[in-house]
């Protein structure tokens, strides 16, 4: 009788305040929890719940004697993470006069982002320089131009080195940045080949007569590779494939022990523009070893050469009704193997995501590496008939093997979660939304919040606009929700003695 009075004595103007107000809380809830979500990947009231709340209610205390072992194995896998996010050059990366900033002038859009561009003037200085660039003038120049972030300051030093003597690094810059066609870029990378030819076999006399020759030494064979390499993509480039399959055979004849530079994912690519697919397996048995580090490249090419072999008779109907072949396991099970090393290629590739022009610094199994391989390689899986078919029915069986990627793997170590960070820093983020696996669902409690918020301020929108029926409703409302309380209340009454029900509502 009480709670009905009380119910009959509120206003309407008591409802409009009360969702309202509870509309304001839930909305400041709501940004606070979605602020902290996109800043540390989690729910605040998630995690004060795990943390403070489950060890109040009896779940695990985690300061056991286990604490040492669980943060030595917490540092073995930051250690292990931050390997894994290794950032590595390019093996394709284009020319940045002739390409990326033809790209640039056409659109207005900058294809590079300042890290990337910083990691390349790291690059530049570790191989192109070396501690004896001050006993040869041309070389002191070029040591500061690679320095220098102005890039027309760089050319104009670039020229400058020239006019003392023939530099081979100068000619390389002026190559890269300066050239506006391939066609200028080849040019230059003759010039600087001649003068880099020149440098090693002086420097290969003397390189065991002491440690700065050593270096020297080190640095023109450095010098030499990178010409030779960029020669052979200029050949590849306009059109002289199999002259360019013929240099970097050369060059990994005459420098095997270079691994680092990854030559042999420009000759793959060539070798696929030729369609000369036994070499491809020659050069895939050669360095798709369990010893050697993996690469898009390697996993998606090795994929596309089984998928090769039953693509232009696969149907996805014949195969529920009669099952896999073993042809087509082996090639489902090629697709899975690199869909798990990199499971961000399959959008590319099927041209479900929009691809623009690669970094000119990759992370493995990355964002940054799937658009590398794509741009190269997706003319060559169109080319294979039915290869794209193959890939587009079982690329997505893969994330049904492997349900929590971040904690562990099939084939491959976990997938690193620190690549959606790198990759933000390698790619355009202006005009490219970066991919990123796996894709992070909202915690139920953004969800729920957001709900509540929308709600209650509808109510107080109701509740403005429509007191009078707005109050009947919410007094129907709630008289409808306490009414199991009257009717129990009743019941006691009827049951307890009066005097013990006089005593008992006293206390």
């Amino acid at each position: 009788m009480e709670v009905s009075m009380f119910l009959n004595t509120l206003t309407p103007k008591f409802y409009v305040a009360l969702t309202g107000t509870s509309s304001l809380i839930s909305g400041l809830i709501l940004i606070f929890e979605w602020w902290y979500f996109r800043k540390y990947g989690t729910s605040f009231i998630e995690q004060v719940s795990v943390s403070h709340l489950r060890p109040l209610l009896g779940g695990v205390d985690n300061s056991s004697p286990t604490n040492s072992n669980t943060s030595n194995g917490d540092a073995d896998s930051n250690r292990q993470s931050v390997s894994e996010c290794k950032v590595w050059r390019n093996p394709l990366n284009l020319f940045r006069g002739a390409e990326y900033n033809r790209y640039m002038w056409v659109t207005g859009r900058e294809p590079l982002t300042y890290y990337d561009m910083n990691l390349s003037a790291q690059d530049h200085q570790t191989f192109f320089t070396c501690d004896s660039d001050h006993l040869r003038p041309a070389d002191a120049i070029m040591q500061k131009a690679w320095r220098e972030r102005n890039p027309q300051a760089r050319i104009s030093a670039a020229h400058q080195s020239l006019e003392l003597e023939d530099c081979a690094t100068a000619s390389i810059l002026l190559a890269e940045e300066e050239a506006t066609t391939i066609v200028e870029a080849e040019k230059l990378f003759k010039q600087a080949l001649k003068a880099g030819e020149g440098c090693y076999r002086r420097s290969q006399q003397l390189q065991h007569h002491g440690a700065q020759y050593e270096a020297q030494h080190r640095r023109d064979t450095n010098v030499l590779v990178y010409i030779k390499r960029r020669l052979a993509m200029c050949s590849r480039k306009l059109g002289r494939t199999r002259e360019a399959v013929k240099m970097l055979r050369d060059l990994m004849k005459e420098f095997p022990l270079l691994s680092m530079f990854n030559i042999h994912e420009n000759l793959l690519e060539s070798l696929l523009e030729l369609q000369n697919y036994a070499d491809v397996q020659a050069v895939l048995a050669k360095y798709d070893d369990i010893s050697l580090p993996k690469s898009a490249t390697i996993c998606y090419t090795a994929a596309l050469l089984k998928a090769r072999a039953v693509s232009d008779k696969f149907s996805p109907e014949a195969a529920s009704r009669r099952g896999l072949s073993t042809a087509e396991m082996n090639a489902v099970e090629a697709i899975h193997r690199a869909v798990e090393f990199n499971p961000h290629v399959p959008k590319y590739l099927l041209e479900m995501k929009s691809l623009i022009l690669p970094p000119e610094h990759i992370l493995k199994r990355g964002d940054s590496e799937a658009i590398a391989y794509a741009f190269f390689h997706l003319q060559h899986w169109k080319r294979v008939e039915g290869a794209l078919n193959l890939l587009h029915c079982t690329w997505e069986g893969t994330f049904r093997m492997i349900p929590y990627p971040l904690e562990k793997g099939h084939l491959f170590y976990p997938y690193p979660i620190c690549t959606e960070t790198a990759d933000r820093e390698l790619l355009p983020t202006v005009f490219h939304e970066v991919s990123v696996y796996p894709k992070k669902e909202l915690p139920f409690f953004i969800l729920f919040t957001a709900g509540l918020c929308s709600f209650t301020a509808m109510l107080a929108l109701l509740t403005h606009q429509f007191p009078e029926l707005m109050g009947v409703f919410a007094k129907a409302f709630l008289s409808t929700l306490f009414a199991p309380l009257n009717f129990i209340m009743e019941k006691v009454e009827s049951i307890l003695p009066s005097s013990l029900w006089h005593q008992l509502t006293r206390i």
